[in-house]
């Protein structure tokens, strides 16, 4: 059996897959999502989703926060490309680097948060096995998330509550500057 080559479909705002199959897309020509206060995120993909692993890439301004702590009930990844971040892991903070790896073994509450004096570049990849549907996971009342913008007040397993405060990301296309050069 050959797996077919999925469509690369231009949008306003960059490309996006189109159906189940393998494809090649350049993050630079991808579309984004951008917001004031939770940066940039390219998701490379559209609908469907992927259907076992999320895989984005996360640009973060300093204190601009990834997501609100939450946890998942699959592990998620992250590998820092560039520039520096905080990570708030089961309530303890951690500086990063470029090349450090941070591993979230299934119900690991988390999140990072940009630092440091220029937007930091962050790979993330999370399995799709049992996070789906009312049993996803939560977003969990923690002090050092909230000291950093990125805590609710309330837990909830409900996304609309916890991003409440914020404004919903605009689909963009990729600027020069979000990515470091080769």
């Amino acid at each position: 059996m050959t797996v077919p080559e999925a469509e690369l479909r231009r949008t306003e705002h960059g490309l996006v897959p189109e159906g189940d199959g393998w494809f090649v897309l350049n993050a630079r020509e991808a579309r984004w999502l951008e917001s004031e206060r939770l940066g940039m995120y390219c998701g490379f993909e559209d609908e469907p989703r992927f259907a076992q692993l999320g895989i984005n890439l996360n640009v973060l301004g300093p204190g601009q926060p990834m997501s609100m702590y939450h946890w998942e009930a699959d592990q998620e990844d992250f590998l820092v490309l560039s520039g520096e971040a905080l990570l708030i892991v089961e309530g303890e903070e951690r500086p990063l680097r470029q090349w450090d790896f941070v591993h979230c073994p299934p119900r690991t509450a988390h999140v990072i948060v940009g630092a440091g004096d220029r937007a930091a570049v962050i790979l993330a990849v999370g399995a799709r096995v049992h996070s789906t549907g009312d049993e996803w996971g939560s977003y969990t009342v923690d002090e050092a998330a909230h000291r950093h913008g990125a805590g609710v007040s309330e837990e909830t397993t409900k996304p609309q509550e916890a991003y409440a405060p914020f404004p919903r990301p605009e689909p963009s296309a990729y600027r020069d500057g979000w990515l470091p050069s080769p």
